[in-house]
């Protein structure tokens, strides 16, 4: 299984044909083994000088931020502040390898379409604009003038609600700004972005709970005065590693550390870190002391049945509820009705652990409860995120310091992208500020979010998709409806650093347009420019690309985004765009004008550390919700329960992947090498449907409409709670049904999906 297709072109690379082999999971993460993991992929792709000169550049001040997680830096930064997954991130931009005119000329869309994600991705570096035509077979190169021309002329030819303006949260707030003007501009909020795939359950809860859709703790809140930290839903081991050096300082701050998860990850069983001499020994650091093993889907029963106890016991703070909340009396009687039996069933905790955890958490006064897509990607995630928020304000751990709320963004500026106003439902304010500098009416309807877009464009309603990076036909749900959607575009074009699915899953037309990378020397106008980027915690600083660029026909984000403009409107109707496709200062002057938060943006970023947004309930425990207060909500007990010979499946990460980008073959923590078709399943529900560990089935998901299937996968007996199973994305997402959502959010519930396991024959 997984074998590399048979494939003869001449100019792309074959890799080793990996073998699937399954051991023990580690109980320790990073270590001596990180670090040579580290420097084996980074010479590989690099050499020795190339990976010298960029990996001492990442993450420090005047250097540039890394492309991978969010997580925000420490004021004081050591050489090497990156983890294994960083350095991989940046090798995997800055490699040697290119993908050329002769690379195209020998390979036709059809022949890539049969290789996987990781082969895709490891040729190399995009090195000038492609085009692909009607019924034409293979890409071929088309100029930069072309390329901008076309695009203008088929955005002219349509309404511009047929279009959709696609985001990653890889680009700066300078290009994410200039973008969704460019949308506006254009008449459109068909704005979506991947906020709406990971954190929307986040932001929309938090909204309605506390006013602002973010966090509200620092790094120096995690780090030094928290002491009990509860990580629900969130692998920081694999996903944010340098969360690992963190929590390793909290726990030497006295800090008690509560994992919830269905599955014990390493990174919180014992952390090695690598630049100290406890860490490179055997000793390591001891992270979790209390691991939680939750149900798929039972967090909001768990924190409910906290909740529950809190109020009992009279261990709520009374006099911040009576100043700074509304909600409580109602809340409190429906908590009191909550029925046990309920509680446990749905969350899988008995009860007495549940007591023994609100033991540990009233001796305890400032609390932050962390989390990721464990919580954001399920039916009834916002009503989840609100029963943890009202956990935090039972007891007064929202706006002090030590305690809040930290939802942990995956990626290196999706935030800043949604602060820059890349969203298909902006505020009245957002569009108001927008018309007063610029002098025209933005449209005022909503656009499209990610189900929304793929539902237009599989129904004929969208003649332009346009992705500012990423890589939608395979971050997206339901697989086999999203790539036939985009076929029936009239045009796609996919702005990109490095070839991958969604060049080779396009429309009638397809242009593929390569930009600078987050590592690369920018010097668009001809001088030297700068981009930003808003981290997890609110934070807003300077990035600085140090490589020569890749190809001599790469362009910025922005220096395409400002051609596209001005090939659109010119530079005479409110907007210089030509202005500022080579001045990112004038970009940064409109949003200082634009954005709260954001005056006198260009002498802030000239900070070392960069500059925090405002946060009102962090900053001054000021709600900005319709009555002023936060409020406290006790939510309906829900969860998604398979019916009988059914499991719960939730899609995941390797160890050897960012997102959808996959490095290598292994998740060396959870005991697998050379190998992603695998399902991790509890022993006991095998011997329960007669399954064989080791066995070869086909995943089939269950829904309304009919099923789906994700063929041949190795069955691997694992530690997850009865009922619960566990497989790797991209290759699952064909099993997450288009119209299985949020409620609230949309965000795609690729964390609860009902399943059941077939003999693959």
């Amino acid at each position: 299984m997984l074998r590399v297709t048979e494939h003869t072109d001449e100019h792309a690379e074959d890799l080793p044909e990996p073998t699937l082999r399954i051991r023990d999971p580690k109980t320790s993460a990073v270590g001596i083994p990180g670090v040579l993991r580290s420097l084996e992929y980074s010479l590989r792709e690099m050499g020795p000088k190339r990976s010298l000169q960029t990996l001492l550049k990442v993450n420090q001040v005047g250097g540039f931020d890394c492309p991978s997680c969010a997580w925000p830096d420490p004021d004081h930064r050591k050489a090497a502040e990156f983890c294994e997954n960083g350095a991989k991130a940046v090798a995997w931009e800055a490699t040697r390898k290119r993908v050329d005119r002769d690379f195209f000329a020998a390979s036709s869309v059809a022949s890539l379409r049969e290789r996987d994600d990781h082969w895709l991705e490891a040729q190399g570096r995009l090195t000038e604009p492609m085009y692909i035509g009607p019924g034409e077979t293979h890409y071929s190169p088309i100029s930069w003038g072309d390329a901008i021309g076309l695009i203008a002329d088929r955005l002219r030819a349509t309404d511009p609600d047929r279009s959709v303006f696609y985001t990653s949260g890889r680009a700066s707030n300078e290009a994410a700004f200039v973008y969704q003007l460019l949308a506006r501009q254009l008449g459109t909020n068909n704005l979506p972005d991947c906020s709406n795939m990971c954190h929307e359950s986040s932001g929309t809860a938090l909204g309605e709970v506390i006013g602002i859709g973010k966090g509200t703790v620092t790094y120096a809140d995690i780090a030094e005065h928290a002491d009990l930290i509860m990580i629900a839903g969130q692998n920081p081991g694999t996903n944010h590693p340098r969360m690992l050096t963190a929590l390793e300082e909290a726990k030497s701050h006295g800090a008690k550390i509560v994992s919830i998860n269905p599955l014990r990850e390493a990174g919180l069983v014992k952390f090695r870190n690598p630049q100290t001499l406890r860490g490179v020994s055997s000793v390591g650091t001891k992270l979790a002391d209390v691991h939680v093993p939750v149900k798929v889907n039972g967090d909001l029963a768990l924190f409910a049945g906290l909740n529950k106890l809190l109020v009992e016991r009279d261990a709520v703070a009374h006099p911040f509820l009576e100043e700074h909340t509304e909600g409580f009396d109602v809340a409190a009687q429906a908590w009191a009705a909550m029925e046990w039996d309920d509680i446990t069933r749905l969350s899988g905790i008995p009860r007495e652990d549940i007591e023994s955890l609100a033991d540990l958490v009233e001796s305890r006064e400032r609390i932050i409860v962390c989390w990721a897509m464990g919580l954001t990607q399920h039916k009834n995630s916002v009503p989840t995120i609100r029963e943890i928020a009202s956990f935090l304000l039972l007891r007064g751990n929202i706006g002090k310091p030590g305690a809040g709320v930290a939802p942990i963004r995956g990626h290196s500026n999706v935030q800043g992208d949604r602060t820059m106003g890349i969203w298909e439902k902006p505020p009245a304010a957002f569009l108001d500020a927008l018309r007063d500098e610029f002098g025209f009416d933005p449209p005022r309807e909503h656009g499209y979010d990610v189900v929304a877009a793929i539902e237009a464009m599989r129904d004929g309603a969208v003649d332009v998709f346009m992705a500012l990076g990423g890589n939608f036909a395979a971050a997206t749900p339901d697989t086999a409806v999203t790539t036939a959607a985009l076929a029936d575009v009239g045009l796609t074009v996919q702005v990109s650093t490095k070839l991958n699915r969604s060049h080779v899953h396009h429309g009638r037309e397809a242009l593929i347009l390569p930009c600078l990378g987050r590592t690369e020397r920018d010097e668009t106008g001809g001088r030297e420019q700068h981009v930003s980027v808003e981290d997890s915690m609110g934070m807003v600083h300077g990035s600085y690309g140090r490589l020569l660029p890749g190809s001599k026909d790469l362009r910025s984000e922005v220096g395409i985004i400002c051609a596209l403009g001005e090939a659109l409107f010119g530079s005479d109707q409110g907007v210089d765009w030509t202005g500022l496709g080579v001045d990112y200062d004038r970009i940064r002057d409109h949003i200082s004008r634009v954005v709260p938060g954001f005056e006198d943006f260009e002498n802030k970023l000239k900070s070392p550390n960069g500059f925090p947004l405002p946060n009102g309930p962090r900053d001054s425990r000021t709600f900005t919700t319709t009555s002023g207060l936060a409020r406290i909500t006790a939510n309906p007990l829900t969860a998604v329960e398979a019916p009988p010979g059914h499991l719960l499946l939730q899609t995941l990460r390797s160890h050897d992947q960012f997102n959808t980008t996959v490095y290598g073959y292994d998740d060396r923590y959870r005991g697998i090498t050379g190998g992603r078709h695998v399902v991790f399943v509890n022993p006991d529900d095998l011997r329960e449907l007669g399954i064989e560990d080791g066995a070869t089935v086909d995943i089939v998901s269950v829904w309304t409409d009919g099923e789906r299937r994700a063929k041949t996968f190795r069955v691997v007996a694992y530690g997850t709670p009865r009922g619960c199973v566990a497989a790797y994305f991209p290759e699952t997402n064909v099993l997450v049904p288009l119209d299985s959502y949020a409620d609230g959010s949309r965000t795609p519930t690729s964390k609860s999906v009902v399943v059941r396991l077939e003999p693959h024959r």
